[in-house]
């Protein structure tokens, strides 16, 4: 039987294609919403059985907040977290605030799937490989952990960092020409150049992965507009 569920992301591009995905598979998708505030409002209001909720930075404070407002008003809704992989302080807060699972932002569908149907039981829906790493992590500390996101951004001009944040706002190619004031077959160009520098074959994995990694919340703190 299918999950009656909501998707919530900031990134209304992945909150779409999500739901998309899990209504092809038989789901009952209430909503994909991609507010920049007032997710736990929009949970309790529709109040599914389970909430995809997505973060791009779950170490930031206050990041689970929307997961404690859902739980005290909405104890029956199952909140699964989607995003990066953070530190095991990351995942137990994530647990501690009341959610049910923590799915990485890359996993295959399957896996999110199995993880809303775990949840809708009530059982604990995390991946033996995430908790492999925390234990890894807590009993080996990296001096200087890889920061992907940071790497990635030093790959991008500013002027690709900005046809980047568009792609993830869900922008075609002649919206992203008219709002940079280029033709659309330069706009095509610094397309074609941000997912070969990216490493990625879509527009939908290029702003999953700069989802996943805080890419583009880095770009807005450290570089400035394009001239």
């Amino acid at each position: 039987m299918g999950v009656r569920l909501m998707v919530v992301d900031d990134h209304r591009l992945l909150a779409e294609a999500l739901a998309s995905a899990l209504k092809l598979r038989g789901h009952r998708v209430l909503a994909a919403a991609a507010p920049s505030a007032g997710a736990a409002e929009l949970v309790v209001s529709r109040a599914p059985e389970v909430c995809l909720l997505g973060t791009a930075a779950p170490a930031e404070p206050g990041a689970f907040e929307p997961v404690v407002r859902i739980k005290k008003e909405r104890p029956q809704v199952a909140v699964v977290v989607l995003g990066p992989v953070p530190s095991p302080r990351g995942i137990a807060a994530a647990f501690a605030a009341g959610a049910s699972g923590y799915v990485r932002h890359d996993e295959r569908i399957e896996g999110v799937e199995r993880a809303m149907v775990k949840a809708r039981a009530g059982e604990a829906a995390v991946a033996p490989q995430l908790l492999q790493g925390a234990f890894a992590e807590l009993l080996n500390p990296a001096a200087q952990p890889d920061d992907e996101g940071s790497r990635l951004l030093r790959m991008l001009t500013p002027r690709e960092v900005e046809v980047l944040m568009r792609v993830a706002d869900g922008e075609d190619t002649r919206l992203i020409a008219a709002g940079m004031g280029i033709a659309p077959s330069t706009a095509r160009t610094h397309v074609q150049r941000v997912l070969m520098k990216l490493g990625v074959g879509s527009r939908l994995e290029a702003a999953a992965l700069a989802a996943r990694t805080g890419l583009l919340e880095r770009a807005a703190t450290h570089h400035a507009p394009p001239p």
